[in-house]
């Protein structure tokens, strides 16, 4: 009984669609200024969870953030300008997908660079390997060879 309680709170949890921690306060009276800051919430890191929109969390200062981002967008700013007062702010880090520039370059570029060093590295070993004579065909068998094997051959003939 225990375990199809606990299967049935899982099943409705999962299929419970993510709840947003935006609270009701929170949300300003224009639906389109509301949906600007809504898209902008989703792009901004919570400082606290690290791994979660500020859109998603409950902490403090996500909260703090929500307010500001809606602040911006009330006092006319656009969405960029709003990210970079921000980023002025709080650092690239608040960024979700942090932007490509010259500081972030390496954080861009390392995945891509990784996988053609190795794709390099697995085509060069390929290569000295079949330079090594690797894929020559074995060398002819000498007369001895050539006796013995018989030799084993016939043995295995009459034991069958």
């Amino acid at each position: 009984m225990r375990r199809m309680m606990a299967a049935i709170v899982t099943l409705v949890l999962l299929a419970c669609p993510a709840a947003h921690a935006v609270q009701p306060d929170e949300i300003m009276s224009d639906p389109a200024k509301e949906a600007r800051a809504r898209d902008l919430s989703r792009e901004l890191r919570c400082m606290v969870c690290q791994n979660q929109s500020i859109d998603d969390s409950d902490a403090p200062l996500a909260r703090d953030l929500r307010l500001l981002v809606r602040e911006r967008i009330a006092a006319g700013d656009s969405n960029s300008q709003v990210l970079d007062f921000l980023v002025a702010r709080y650092g690239e880090f608040v960024l979700l997908k942090p932007r490509f520039e010259g500081q972030t370059m390496l954080l861009w570029l390392l995945a891509p660079l990784l996988l053609i060093g190795g794709g390099l590295a697995l085509w060069l070993q390929i290569r000295r390997r079949s330079r090594s004579g690797a894929d020559l065909p074995a060398p002819p068998l000498t007369p001895d060879e050539e006796a013995r094997l018989a030799a084993l051959m016939s043995d295995d003939a009459k034991s069958s």
